[in-house]
């Protein structure tokens, strides 16, 4: 079995992309094709050439959630600054949120942003719930920043509002953004429709449990954070159209991927709202997706797990090298791959 060890590898600094590049579309992507034999064929392209990659026939699944300015700045009733990182909103004026403070605050305690009165009524391990006298929206619009990712080790700026987001996101709700989706432009959508090539939306809220490390050795003591989703009858509609004519389910990010998987876990997709913590490993079979776009993720992550089970432990971690010698950028600011799933692809035991 796997152990979390197994998923290191050492990052240069420098390949850590700390900004987006001038636009979404100058990304480079490295396509992987997984092997019989556990090992990979790498090509290197451009992202503009991903579009020569998609057959008629394919269908392109996206994440059309939106990513909330969940990053509040406060202070305690004492005067001590506190940095609120929304998890979830549980209702118009209750939400689950991560707290950065010289001294975690108790139950009952008050926070203040602005002049707006927080109340802490309750905690749950690293999670408070807090209560807040004007809805959570309308604190967020006025005070919230990005929730751009702790490891660019910088603060949020005006330029990461508009590209710490995916163009066609709609659905606001996420606190860490679809990240295979930051680098489609509007000239790809508009390529895409032009060709007729087919799309189906999903959303699935992305929380900041994403960039929890896992912390057990063992993977099976791992708990997974859970995440809301949606996947409706117009998605298994699609996705069925699209198995009768013969293409293939292309998810676009792990997100657009757990959604579908988490709404097929019987085996059979079906429409699904609610929670998933549907946490894949290599040995997970494989219900709905074909391929998959997605980033270059964090060592010893639960995304980079699931890319590992989806191409191949082997594959991934010959993958991962080249992108390192070539010079890829990294993590949710840098380049893409593109994974054609073999299920052939023998587990590790």
């Amino acid at each position: 079995m796997y152990k979390k060890s197994d998923f290191h590898f050492d990052l240069p600094e420098g390949l850590i992309a700390r900004y987006p590049l001038d636009n979404r579309s100058d990304s480079r992507l490295l396509v992987v094709e997984p092997q019989a034999d556990e090992h990979a064929k790498l090509s290197d392209h451009g992202m503009r050439d991903w579009l020569d990659t998609i057959g008629d026939d394919d269908l392109l699944v996206l994440n059309n959630t939106r990513v909330l300015p969940a990053r509040l700045h406060g202070q305690k009733a004492s005067g001590g600054k506190v940095e609120i990182l929304i998890e979830r909103l549980k209702s118009a004026h209750e939400a689950r949120a991560y707290l950065r403070a010289s001294k975690s605050p108790k139950e009952g305690s008050q926070l203040f942003i602005g002049d707006d009165r927080i109340t802490v009524s309750g905690r749950d391990n690293t999670l408070f719930t807090l209560t807040s006298e004007k809805p959570w929206q309308a604190l967020m619009a006025a005070h919230g920043e990005m929730p751009i990712p702790p490891y660019l080790e910088r603060d949020a700026d005006a330029l990461d509002s508009e590209r710490y987001q995916t163009v066609y996101a709609q659905h606001p709700g996420a606190v860490a953004a679809p990240t295979a989706g930051l680098h489609i432009d509007q000239t790809m959508l508009e390529t895409i429709a032009a060709r007729g090539i087919a799309c189906t939306q999903v959303t699935l809220h992305v929380g900041a449990g994403t960039f929890q490390p896992v912390r057990e050795e063992d993977l099976s003591a791992h708990v997974m954070h859970e995440e809301w989703l949606s996947v409706d009858q117009s998605a298994v509609d699609a996705i069925k159209a699209c198995r009768a004519r013969g293409g293939r389910v292309i998810a676009v990010g792990t997100t657009s991927l757990r959604a579908l998987e988490s709404a097929a876990r019987d085996g059979e997709l079906v429409p699904f709202e609610g929670d998933t913590n549907l946490f894949i490993t290599p040995g997970y079979s494989f219900n709905c997706v074909d391929a998959l776009l997605t980033n270059f993720h964090l060592p010893e992550s639960t995304l980079l797990m699931l890319v590992s089970a989806f191409a191949g432990y082997n594959a991934i971690r010959e993958a991962y090298q080249h992108a390192i010698d070539a010079q890829y950028r990294f993590f949710s600011y840098g380049d893409a791959m593109f994974i054609n799933h073999r299920c052939d692809v023998v587990a590790k035991s």
